[in-house]
């Protein structure tokens, strides 16, 4: 067996349709048509992103320390400084301010079951 890489990525939430207004908000992301009833997913590239419904026995409130504690998600954006900006006008949680990176300036938030979601802008 060869794994070729991350095909897909989803997180689970606690309620589906607040996370997925959140990421269509304050990122910009568009609701892709093709989606299963539990999940929206996003026309992201080149990996697709989606937000679902929590599997049995998971809730991402009570998740300790925090929901995807050990798990990285970057997501590139234009502008990491303009995002940064924006996310902390409208009161998102910022975790790690703006800063300099090998993938290039980039910085963390939490999204509203407490991800932490890096944000970067290509490094040029």
């Amino acid at each position: 067996m060869n794994a070729h890489g991350p095909s897909f990525l989803a997180l689970q939430v606690s309620d589906l349709e607040r996370s997925a207004s959140f990421y269509e908000t304050h990122l910009g992301l568009t609701r892709s048509q093709a989606a299963p009833p539990h999940a929206v997913v996003f026309e992201t590239s080149p990996i697709p992103f989606a937000v679902r419904e929590p599997l049995p026995g998971f809730d991402p409130r009570s998740a300790q320390p925090f929901a995807g504690a050990g798990v990285v998600l970057w997501l590139a954006v234009d502008d990491a400084e303009q995002a940064h900006e924006a996310l902390a006008r409208a009161g998102v949680d910022i975790v790690a301010p703006p800063s300099p990176s090998p993938f290039g300036p980039m910085f963390t938030f939490r999204d509203p079951d407490g991800y932490a979601v890096t944000l970067h802008s290509q490094a040029s």
